[in-house]
């Protein structure tokens, strides 16, 4: 797995049946549980959200989310004017994978949006990594 944020893409078939929607090369084997994101309109944000040893996957099954991604520097108190980078998600025939040492801000860009995510660890593991900043913490680097 790379050590930066990227995009597995996959793709999908329809015949008379209907559409198979998939991503072949998301390999699930680290994956120890998954939950779901509904955000019923866009004015809902989840953010800053950060893990410094969980390992995150994201797929969005209804409707459109931006997420947007920093790298953390310093988990006690992170550098607030960052690169940000936003991803925007729309199909559920790719997967984000988010690396250890991110933070993400998620919002959906369509009422009654559906993000479904992957972790590499259970909730036990969830309370000694978990580190929340406000939504306005993180400010774009303009370079």
């Amino acid at each position: 797995m790379e050590n930066k944020p990227s995009m597995i893409k996959g793709g999908s078939h329809t015949d008379h049946r209907g559409t198979i929607h998939f991503v072949n090369d998301f390999d699930m084997s680290q994956v120890k549980r998954f939950y779901l994101i509904e955000h019923p309109n866009i004015e809902v944000i989840r953010a800053w959200r950060a893990h410094r040893i969980e390992q995150r996957w994201f797929n969005a099954v209804a409707g459109k989310f931006v997420i947007r991604i920093v790298k953390i520097d310093n988990w006690e108190s992170p550098t607030k004017v960052v690169s940000i980078q936003d991803v925007h998600l729309s199909s559920c025939n790719e997967v984000l994978y988010i690396p250890s040492g991110y933070g993400t801000w998620i919002q959906a860009e369509e009422n009654n949006s559906k993000l479904l995510v992957f972790g590499d660890y259970g909730i036990e593991h969830a309370i000694n990594d978990d580190y929340l900043y406000p939504q306005d913490y993180f400010t774009e680097l303009i370079s």
